[in-house]
Order: structure tokens, then sequence, then C-alpha cells
């Protein structure tokens, strides 16, 4: 093994004197609570997504409800609106989640955010496309808090050698929530409840979340009151500052975010990049795949339903199957750390580029290719959860929530773009050539953001990181550096 690859290792693993804790612990079920929130939240965002095809289209689900006669444009307003709040929302929550802790506030969004759900029915009849997209925009303010607060408790709960997988394991509580979404709607909307009640089970959902949030979470290792001491001395110490002093004094100092350092950050910069090229690529899909699959590839509604969460389905398997073979390369130490980010993010984003592309030239003669290869172009696209995702704790544990509410931000304003842009070039619904037009940009999109990732990125803990100025193993000492530190190395 070469240097480089000791000295990642020993970058992401600051304590590997201490015996890692191998049974389930308090740590493994804030894993769960988050895995169960992000799939709630999921069910928060994405009911609209396949709500809507009923509510437009009295025909193909109960009649009995009242359906709307919103044409494209309105539909794409509608639902980008989510995203006009939820960027809005993404720093200041990491700032409050770093500050004075994420259990309150993301019980706080998850809250607001059921009750917004429950109403949305009573209000789009009332109010019509305004009242729903009033709706939305609160709906993502709420939804703004969560990631940033997620990524803040791993930064506090998960130790630097486990950060990969239960990370993953974490994050595709976005696939799970999809998959019941898209499952359960069709038959939902057609049922004698109608298409209201699909935002009323993601409502109930995210109160039950709530309530067993606030009973069982906490903000860090010291606050629980159930963890065993061993466990406790096994997260902290797998941390950059493992002593209590350090902590009660970086917890004074109230971490000070150094913005021009962040700001300024080349590795950051291309993080934000390729996160951005993600969001793109998946809201597109998100949002637009039920349409898209009714109108070219002529599947009716209940059908559409289980069809459109195929993919999704998919990436839930294969976030596991990804995450098990990433620590299988770990403890063979194959890859370093470094290669080993950019290349899940690279099979994660320029394979599904290339089958986007594939997807967009198949007719609805030949539907089920068109949903195989959209299948594994989705299914695939998990293996970026073991890139970007964790890469904002490589760089920077301590500001955790503050570099996922900038590049989530900032990445969610092309999650604004993309329905728009569907909505302006998409003005004949049943024509393929405009929607292959869709596919092209979001796979071009895909292979840029990457490629960037794959040049500029970086697993160091950046200089920026530390308050007091003190170096964590790893850290590369001053741009200067950048260029020579951190080289892809791989054991052959």
């Amino acid at each position: 093994m070469t240097q480089a690859n000791n000295a990642e290792l020993r970058a992401t693993d600051h304590a590997p004197e201490r015996k890692r804790t191998t049974t389930l612990g308090i740590r493994h079920l804030h894993v769960a609570l988050l895995f169960t929130c992000i799939a709630a939240s999921y069910t928060l965002r994405v009911n609209l997504s396949v709500a809507i095809v009923a509510m437009i289209d009295k025909d193909s689900a109960n009649p009995d409800f009242e359906d709307f006669a919103w044409n494209e444009q309105t539909q794409s307003l509608v639902l980008s609106s989510f995203f006009w709040g939820y960027i809005l929302t993404q720093i200041p929550a990491g700032q409050i989640a770093e500050k004075k802790g994420a259990k309150i506030i993301l019980l706080a969004s998850m809250l607001v955010g059921a009750i917004i759900a429950i109403i949305t029915p009573i209000c789009t009849s009332l109010g019509g496309w305004e009242g729903m997209c009033a709706l939305r925009v609160i709906s993502g303010m709420c939804q703004g808090v969560v990631y940033p607060s997620v990524h803040t408790l791993l930064s506090k709960w998960i130790p630097a050698a486990e950060r990969g997988p239960l990370g993953t394991y974490c994050y595709v509580g976005a696939e799970f929530g999809t998959v019941i979404m898209l499952a359960l709607s069709g038959v939902i909307a057609s049922s004698f409840m109608g298409w209201p009640s699909i935002f009323y089970f993601s409502g109930a959902v995210s109160l039950l979340w709530s309530v067993a949030w606030w009973w069982l979470g906490s903000n860090n290792p010291d606050e629980n009151r159930w963890i065993s001491d061993g466990e406790k001395d096994y997260i902290l110490a797998s941390m950059s500052t493992n002593t209590e002093d350090d902590r009660n004094e970086k917890s004074a100092m109230k971490l000070s975010t150094p913005w021009l350092p962040i700001l300024t950050s080349i590795p950051f910069f291309a993080l934000t990049l390729t996160q951005a090229a993600q969001m793109w690529g998946y809201w597109t899909l998100m949002t637009k795949t039920p349409a898209y699959m009714k109108n070219i590839l002529k599947f009716e509604l209940k059908e559409n339903a289980l069809l459109s969460a195929l993919p999704y389905l998919a990436k839930l398997v294969m976030s596991f199957v990804l995450s098990v073979l990433a620590q299988f390369l770990q403890r063979r130490q194959l890859f370093s750390l470094n290669f080993s980010r950019k290349f899940f993010n690279s099979i994660g984003q320029w394979i599904p580029a290339v089958l986007l592309i594939g997807f967009s030239y198949v007719s609805h003669e030949n539907a089920e290719v068109a949903v195989s290869l959209l299948t594994i172009a989705v299914g695939i696209n998990a293996a970026p959860y073991l890139g970007y995702q964790v890469n904002h704790i490589d760089l920077a544990p301590n500001y955790a929530g503050t570099l996922m509410g900038i590049t989530n931000g900032v990445a969610n304003i092309f999650s604004i773009v993309a329905p728009l842009i569907v909505g302006f070039i998409v003005t004949d619904e049943t024509n393929p050539d405009q929607w292959r037009i869709i596919f092209f940009i979001a796979a071009a999109v895909y292979f840029i953001g990457n490629l960037m990732f794959v040049i500029f990125g970086r697993v160091t803990t950046q200089p920026w990181n530390d308050p007091k100025g003190n170096k964590s193993p790893g850290e590369i000492s001053s741009v200067n550096d950048y260029g020579s530190q951190n080289e892809t190395a791989v054991k052959m």
C-alpha cells in the first residue's frame, strides 16, 4: 500500500487504537431514526408528483373527487414551487443545527410539514393552483431543514471509519419514502379515499416519526441517557477533537463560521457542482417521470405508479449492495478514500447519463426496454451516496451542516429550474422529440458535474475546520498543498 493510502486511512479514523464496537448501539438507533426521517420527508416531497396526475385527470382516478384543469406550464410551476422555499432555509438550518443542536429544529420542521400535507386538499380546493403553490413553498421551507440537520447529527454520531456505510443507510431513506409513495399512490387515488388521501398518508407518517424522534433522539452522545460508556468513548475518540474540555471549548466558541475559506475552497466548489448535477438529474426524473410514462409510454395511473416506483426500489437495493461493496474494499484496503469517493460518484452519474440518452429513444412499443433502462439508471445512481454525499463531513466535520446547507441550497436552485425547463420545452406532452431534449440536458449536466468532482474533489479535512487552528491527521496545510496532497492511489 502506498503512503497516500496510509495517510488517507489515518485521516478517516483518528483513533485507530480504539477498538471498534461491532454490536448494535445507540448510534445505530439514530441512523434508523434518520433513515425514517428522510423517508417520511420524501413522502412529503413526492406526494404531489404522483397526486397531480390524478388531480388533473378525472378519468384516471376516482371521479368523485375534484379535478383541476392545469396545463403543463402550470403543473411545472406548482411542482417547482416546493424548491422556492426549500433553498431559503438550508444555510440558516445548518447554522442553527451546529450552534443550538439539530434535534428541536428537525422535530419542528417535520411537524409543520405534516400539518401542511394534511391541509393541502382543502386549501387547494379553496385556493386553486395559487393556494397549492403557497403551501408547497412553506413545505419546502420545512424540508430545507432536514438535510443540514441530518448531516450535523451524522457528524456527531457516526465514527469516521463508519461514515460511508452508515451515512448511506441513513440517506437511502429517500428511496424508501419515494418507493412507498409511488407504489401506493395510484391505488390510493383510485380508491374510495381519492387523491386527497395521498396527502393525508404522508402527513400521518411524519406525525408518527415526530413522536418517535422527540422520545428517542439526541443531539450528540453526551446528551443521550441510554448510551453505554464504551460506545460513547468509541464515537468521541474517532472525532478530531475527543476530550471533554475541547468539546466544551468549541461549544463556548459557538464555532464562528469561516465563510471566506469555505466559499473560496476549490474542493468545496467541486462538491457543490456535482451535487447540483445530481439534483438536476434526480428531480427531472422525480417530478416528470409519471407524466412521461403516461403520455409517451402509455401507462395507466395504477400501472404508472407501480412502474414509476420500480427504479427507486432498484436504487434502494443498490444502495445496500454498493455499501457492502465499499466496506469490503475498505477492509481490503484496495482503494484510497479519495479514489473510492470519485469511483462511486462516477459510476453513479456517468452511467445514468449514457442510459438516459438510450431511454429517450425507446418508443411505447418497447416500453419494457424503456422501464429497464430507467430502472438501471436510477438504481446505479445510488452510488453517489458513497461519493459526494458524505464529502461535506470529509472536508469539515465541524461545519458539516453549514456545508450541506450551502451545497443543497445551490443544488436545489437546479431543482427549481429543471421542471420549469421541462414546461418550457415540452409544449406537446405527446411529442417524444421534445422529451428527448430534456433527457439529453440531464445527461450533459450529470457528465460535467461529476467531471469537476473527479478533477478537483478532495477528501482531506480542510485547515479551516478547526477553530483553534489545530490540524487533524490528513489535513492539507495550505492552498499550495492542494495539488500535492491526497493524490489518487490504488493498490493493484
